[in-house]
């Protein structure tokens, strides 16, 4: 049971939680972290470190090999059930199937899938051998994938046969493509030549297969992210992160042997992965996986078919049930829920008092980036909650408000950058092929994460807003720049510009504003033409929700479009610092 107490914080009194949490004392963990305690853990074999085997194959070979790893879940609604001894056998089959095609390790293996149980097979067979799995978000258009994939020189892209076009569209831009696999689940669909077809590859691999002897700095995955100027950025991340993984998926998730766990993020984005696979697996529960799609009845029917314990969602999510209404909620036994958490965006604090309500349940926030590899800052089972806040830093975690300087600011509730001081398991060790834009992320010891934040006098943090302009559209980063340049390719645009527009459900929404080329109509027309031309290229997570057609963009003498200006305008908020303005 939990109730709102004199301070405005969520009180947690253990003795009344449905189960005694992992971290029962956070000043006593925090005081006493050891990383290498976490280690030890895990079954380590002299140096020998993989994702692979600390998420399945340990279990698959001792008393977990027939525990249900995955409860997976069709968008029609039929059930597949794979224990830990199938993940394996199935995995070391993929694994089978790169080693002949003469797949090493190191190469980069892209992803661009919707849940399907084959893709999970595929990115632990991919780990195996030692390659680098680059996951895709299933919504993107042609071009993200093509940005994303030669930036890496990718080696292959698994597909399936409905994501198949967005490839065939670009696969003569992609010179360092040596296969496309596409998986037809449950199908029987005919893969046409220059394809590789999943099931004919795995059939008749072999079940046995010998790990390559990775170590904990041996690259696993890289999570592209976007920045406000230039190309998505490649966080690249090592098989040591695991430590963070199994770690926080211990104490913040609270996952416990017996738990059913569910995390509802898509498996293209970094929870979808951290928290969708490595956390959870590392730990050895059992995950539900759903391939459908948002409703509420849908996610309470699933909630109380599988009785699920630990649940990991995501604002824009927990928005759309707000909407749905706690009647909806209550039609349903979701007595099972014990622990409900939220991430990808601030969570606002009447959502995290509405879990109450409809679960008797609070939402936990917690906050971390693709760039952290793992949850860094966390409301934990056991502790109050501050709506509102992220939180308090993880054990192992040090976590400071800096100023412009790089001096830390101690005062309470002081405004500056968040800072978090390297290294930890899970950091990330480059942007792939752009070590510059990585070593500017550091400075005087402290790695600057790029969003502004306060912490109060007892440790909790508060999120302010992002330093740059990035779009945070329900949890998804979208750069300008990469809508920008979309934009531009259309043969009627000049210039664009392009901003967050804030948004009740998805936090923010992208908007452009585009000038026109001389002799060029603004007509209804045109603006179908543009915004299909963006769903095509970008997808629709990423294309502009509004696009408005004006006769000049606010630009510095320089060139560089004001965004800022833009967003002011659009807001009616003060322009502020106009002197780099170009006369119009």
């Amino acid at each position: 049971m939990s109730m709102i107490n004199s301070y405005g914080e969520i009180a947690k009194d253990i003795s009344l939680l449905r189960k005694r949490p992992n971290l029962e004392d956070w000043e006593d963990q925090y005081a006493n972290w050891s990383w290498n305690k976490v280690r030890e853990e895990l079954h380590r074999d002299g140096g020998f470190v993989n994702l692979a085997y600390e998420c399945i194959d340990r279990h698959a070979d001792g008393d977990n090999a027939e525990k249900t790893a995955m409860l997976w879940q069709s968008a029609g609604g039929d059930l597949e059930i794979h224990s830990y001894a199938d993940m394996k056998a199935q995995s070391n089959r993929f694994a089978n199937a790169l080693r002949s095609l003469d797949i090493t390790k190191g190469e980069r293996i892209f992803f661009l899938c919707d849940r399907i149980p084959e893709l999970y097979f595929a990115i632990f067979g991919t780990f195996k051998i030692g390659a680098i799995v680059a996951p895709l978000f299933s919504a993107f258009g042609p071009q993200p994938v093509k940005e994303r994939f030669n930036r890496a020189s990718g080696s292959v892209i698994i597909t399936t046969p409905q994501l198949l076009p967005k490839v065939d569209a670009i696969r003569h831009e992609l010179p360092s493509l040596k296969y496309v696999i596409v998986i037809a689940h449950r199908e029987g669909a005919e893969v046409e030549k220059e394809n590789l077809g999943y099931a004919q590859l795995v059939n008749g691999a072999s079940t046995d297969f010998e790990m390559e002897r990775t170590g904990e700095e041996d690259w696993s995955i890289i999570h592209f992210t976007s920045g406000t100027t230039g190309l998505p950025k490649g966080a690249t991340h090592v098989h040591g992160a695991v430590v963070g993984h199994y770690a926080t998926g211990k104490y913040v998730l609270d996952l416990q042997e017996d738990d059913i766990y569910w995390c509802t993020a898509d498996p293209g984005w970094v929870t979808g992965t951290s928290y969708g696979m490595f956390a959870p697996w590392s730990n050895g529960v059992t995950q539900v996986i759903d391939e459908g799609g948002f409703s509420a009845r849908r996610w309470y029917e699933n909630i109380e078919k599988f009785k699920i314990n630990i649940w990991y969602t995501a604002p824009t999510a927990i928005r759309l049930l707000m909407k749905a209404g706690v009647q909806t909620a209550k039609k349903y036994d979701l007595s099972s829920l014990r622990h409900a958490m939220s991430v990808g965006e601030p969570l606002n604090p009447e959502a995290v008092v509405w879990g109450i309500e409809a679960f008797d349940l609070p939402f936990h926030d917690n906050w971390w980036q693709s760039e952290t590899g793992a949850i860094m800052i966390a409301n934990y089972s056991s502790m109050p909650i501050r709506p509102g806040s992220m939180g308090r830093p993880f054990p192992g975690i040090q976590a400071a408000i800096i100023d412009s300087g790089g001096n830390e600011l101690v005062q309470p509730m002081a405004e500056g950058q968040l800072a978090i001081r390297p290294p930890w398991p899970s950091m990330f060790r480059t942007y792939w092929n752009d070590p510059e834009r990585y070593d500017s992320c550091f400075r005087q010891g402290w790695y600057l994460t790029g969003d502004k934040a306060k912490r109060d006098a007892d440790g909790y943090f508060w999120f302010v807003g992002r330093n740059d302009d990035v779009i945070n559209t329900a949890g998804h980063l979208v750069s300008p720049f990469e809508v920008e340049s979309a934009l531009i390719e259309h043969e009627a645009i000049a210039e664009a510009g392009v901003i967050g527009k804030p948004d009740a459900i998805a936090m923010e929404v992208v908007k452009a504003f585009v000038t026109l080329h001389e002799g060029i109509e603004d007509t209804p027309e045109l603006l179908r033409s543009l915004k299909q031309h963006c769903r095509q290229r970008l997808g629709p997570g990423v294309a502009p929700r509004e696009i408005d057609i004006v006769d000049i963009l606010p630009k510095t003498r320089s060139g560089k479009i004001m965004r800022r200006l833009l967003k002011a305008r659009e807001l009616g908020l003060p322009e502020g610092d106009t002197s780099t303005l170009e006369d119009d």
